[in-house]
Parts: structure tokens; sequence; C-alpha cells
């Protein structure tokens, strides 16, 4: 009995792919469940008496408080209130976990051609949220949330994104609107002590009573503390860096993300508390650890930006309580991240159709594409040099690769552009990534533009061009036209090129309708 027991309290060894989380019994080069070479990382299973991670994460053990196993019920039955929302006061993050209709809260978000509305800076806000976001209206309930959303009580949040692009900073900043409004929130910082997270605190001006901050990297000790404080959300800065004791591997690893990450989502569940954490990337830019991480966890949540840009995208990647429609956009100042309402009027300030010799620029087009639910005016930029034939570059910021290529083929075919020798350079204004097809009208033009040295003029205004390009050289309808017409028409511009079949909204903006890329570069003047 005594030698049995033994043998049941003994460690397993496994092996876990860190890139889909399958678990095999022995290792091996090629994972068979996904496929990936050399994936397989050693996992010690910890030892029997130890798993039961319900009881351990929730602290009932030590606190004597009892944990009610769960009971069956009809789908009716189940209470709406256990649903509720918890606005952070940031309406751009609130936005993005969802709530509401996405679609509705877009169309409300922007305000009437030649209305200004004032951003909330409501009580909730700290500074530079809210406070400092610009203006271009927004319905906004609950602390400056999007009316309806926010974070779900008991749920679990991924936030990654390459270093410095604003995580601690969008959390650090949330958890001081919650904050501010009585609830406790505590900081777990694993990578910086309490002085240096003050010190971030002070210079975001989020230094306020209900915020707690924890520096430290065990997680038996960190689980006490959060049943101390007994906060609405705990923020992990960053699960890479936290460990269990029992596991026997360093921080970081497989064994330690899946162990680490599994008794906080538990602990989510059991208390109602809801958890966001800090994930590093790799350097292919996907979350660092196991796939299963993201599996677990309710939602995951991406920043987008060039670090060298003060612009940011927050996108949802997974989300169970909302769509994965939606973003938020943000611009990063001294004073931490502030809300971008009308992002639109903010790109397009920026941009003049003009160059110095009062003509129209060659090589940059504007193009409405689609964000979530809102329209963004983006200048798409292309740039022509004479390579070397066979060896000729094509370079892209912020663009598919795979995409310019299918364009500089139809330009040529179908445009009558000789682009074979010619090294070309593509580009997204602001540091964004523009993915959609309807950015191919203008990025080919952009391109047409730069060769030929020639620009898009007519208009005093502005002229902005969509439209989806097929490889017959015509030019396709795309989603939500009538929403990007109505954005271009607010904001004044004169003229949009795009397919058949467009009405403008207005009788100051002009619709010039075209069918294929031929007709498309005759609008281009030398």
């Amino acid at each position: 009995m005594l030698l049995a027991s033994r043998m049941m309290a003994k460690s397993t060894v496994q092996f876990l792919c860190s890139q889909c989380g399958g678990v095999q019994h022995r290792w091996m080069g090629k994972c068979p469940d996904c496929g990936a070479w050399n994936t397989l990382e050693e996992y010690r299973v910890p030892k029997a008496d130890s798993r039961d991670r319900l009881r351990q994460a929730a602290g009932s053990v030590e606190s004597g408080a009892p944990i009610h196993a769960p009971v069956a019920v009809p789908m009716g039955e189940v209470a709406e209130e256990s649903f509720a929302r918890l606005a952070t006061g940031i309406g751009e993050l609130d936005r993005v976990l969802g709530g509401a209709d996405p679609w509705a809260s877009g169309a409300r978000l922007e305000p009437k051609p030649g209305a200004r509305r004032e951003a909330d800076t409501g009580d909730g806000n700290p500074a530079g949220v809210g406070a400092g976001s610009t203006s271009g209206g927004g319905n906004t309930s609950g602390g400056g949330g999007t009316s309806g959303g926010g974070l779900v009580r008991g749920s679990t949040l991924l936030v990654g994104g390459d270093p410095g692009i604003g995580k601690s900073t969008l959390l650090l900043q949330a958890g001081a609107s919650l904050a501010k409004r009585g609830h406790r929130v505590l900081y777990v910082s694993s990578e910086e002590s309490a002085q240096q997270t003050s010190l971030r605190a002070a210079r975001l001006h989020a230094v306020v009573e209900n915020l707690y901050v924890l520096a430290d990297t065990r997680l038996d000790r960190i689980l006490e503390q959060i049943r101390k404080v007994d906060p609405v959300l705990v923020v992990i800065d960053s699960i890479q860096m936290i460990y269990k004791g029992e596991v026997e591997a360093a921080p970081g690893s497989v064994a330690q993300l899946r162990a680490c990450s599994l008794d906080l989502v538990v602990l989510a569940k059991a208390t109602g508390t809801a958890v966001a954490l800090v994930g590093h990337v790799t350097k292919e830019g996907r979350l660092a650890g196991p796939r299963v991480l993201e599996h677990m966890v309710d939602a995951v949540l991406y920043f987008e930006g060039d670090r060298f840009h003060s612009h940011r995208i927050l996108r949802a990647i997974k989300n169970r309580f909302g769509a994965t429609l939606e973003v938020g956009l943000f611009e990063m100042t001294d004073r931490g991240l502030t809300e971008v309402r009308d992002g639109s009027a903010l790109l397009a300030a920026e941009y003049s159709q003009i160059d110095d010799r009062g003509r129209a620029r060659a090589g940059s087009v504007i193009c409405p594409v689609l964000q979530g639910s809102r329209v963004l005016l983006v200048e798409m930029q292309a740039l022509t040099a004479t390579g070397f034939l066979g060896a000729a570059k094509r370079k892209t910021s912020g663009l598919d690769g795979n995409r310019l290529a299918m364009l500089i083929a139809v330009l040529e075919k179908h445009g009558g552009l000789k682009l074979a020798d010619q090294d070309i350079f593509a580009s997204s204004s602001g540091g964004l990534k523009i993915v959609e097809p309807a950015a191919d009208l203008a990025l080919a033009l952009a391109i047409a533009g730069a060769h030929t040295r020639s620009g898009l003029g007519g208009a005093k205004r502005g002229v902005c061009a969509v439209g989806e390009l097929g490889l017959g050289g015509e030019v396709r309808h795309v989603q939500q036209m009538d929403q990007r017409i109505r954005e271009v028409a607010r904001l004044g511009f004169d003229r949009i090129i795009g397919p058949p079949g467009i009405r403008s909204p207005s009788r100051t903006t002009t619709v010039v309708s075209i069918t294929n890329i031929s007709e498309a570069m005759e609008q281009l003047e030398r």
C-alpha cells in the first residue's frame, strides 16, 4: 500500500507542443497533431496530491470559504446578472471587449457633417485617457466606456504586442480608471519593482487609493495576495515571468506557462475576478508560449502599430463575449495612451495632395479602409526607381507583399506599364497595417502615378479611391461601401473614384465610376 501511494505521487514526464499544445508521451521530432518540427518540450506533471486547482487557486483551504460545485440548469434560467460587464473607463478598450452592437456604436461615434462634439472627460477616466482624447463624438456611459462594453466578471484576458507598444500602459490606465470609481484593482508586476511601477503610474497620473501594486513572481504568494485584497481586476505583467514552485521548469517555459495560466483561469471562474495577462511575442510576431495559452483564456487582444509612430490599434483576435471585428484606436503621448475617437480626421489632417510646385502629388492616393466598424482614411504611398531586370525589388511597409506583386502584374498586363525593371516600394501612412482588398485600387493608382510622375488632381479638397482589383483588371465592389462614402463626404473630399453603382450622399462630393484599371489610370494628371 505504501509503495503504491509513493508511485502515484511521483511526477509524470510528458512532452507538450509549443505550437498547438498537444500532449505526447515521448519526444518526437515532428508533432503528430500539427506537423510542426522541433516543438515538443518536456513537461513534468505535478504530484497528484497538489492537482486540486479549484480549491488551491480560490484559496478556500486557507480561508475556509466553501466553494459550491456547479449545478446544471436550463439555459433560459441562467441569471443575466452573472454576465454583467464592468466598464474600464477607456471607451476604445471597452469597444474592443464588446457587449454592444459594433455597427450601431460605430455609427454613433461618427459626428454629423460640420458638427463638433467634445470627448467624454468623465471623472472615471485617468489623465491621458478621455481627457486627452481626440474629439469626434461618442455615446459613452459607465465612466467613459462605450455603452454595454467592458470586462466580463470572471473572464481571463490576454494582451500581446511588441515590446514598448503600450500593453502595460493601457492596463495600468484601465486599472486606475476602475480604482477611481471605487473598485479594487491589483497590479502584479513580475518584471519591475514596486518603486518602478509607482514611478510609471505617477507619470500617467494613475496613483489612486484603490490601486494596489505587488512585485512578485511566485504564483502561490500572488494567489494569497489576491485572496486578501479581493480585487475586481488582477493584472499580471507579465505571465512569462510567473512560476509555480511545484513545477520543475524555468519561468517562461511551456510547463510553467501552462500550469500558471490554468490556475489563474480557475481563479477567475471560481471567484468572479477578472484577470488580465500580459504576454510577450516572438520575433515572428506571435504570442510566446504554447498555443494552448490562447485557448484557455476568454479573449486575446493584440496591439498593432509601429513603435516609431504614435498611432496604435488594439484588435481582438479572440473574444468569447463579443465580436472580433471591432478595433480600438489610440495615440501614444507623453501622458500615456489617449483615445482617438475620430481616426479619419486625424489621419486626413496630415495629408496634402498638392506638392511644393502646386501640382497633384505623384505616388500618393487616399483610401477609405475599414478597421472594425469604423472607416479610416489612410494614405497609400508608392515609389518606383530604376532597378535591374530579373532582380527588381518589391518592398512593403504595412501592406501585403503578395498583394503588391499581384497588383504589379495587373498594371503590366491591363494598364500598359512596364515595371519589370523597376524597384517598387509601397507603404501605408501612420504605421497602420492594411490587408483588405478595398485598398487595391488606391495602391495601384499610387504605383502608376509614381511611375508616370502624375497624381490625382482636379479637386480642391481632395480625391480618394476605393475598390478591389481582379486579375482581369476589373474594379469590384467591397463591403460597407455606403459607410465609406459617407465618411469621405463627411471629411469634405470633392471626388471619389470607385466601381459603378456608387451614389454620393452629398452634393459637394462627386463619384467617378470606373470599370477597369485603364479607366482609373485616365484620372491621373501629368
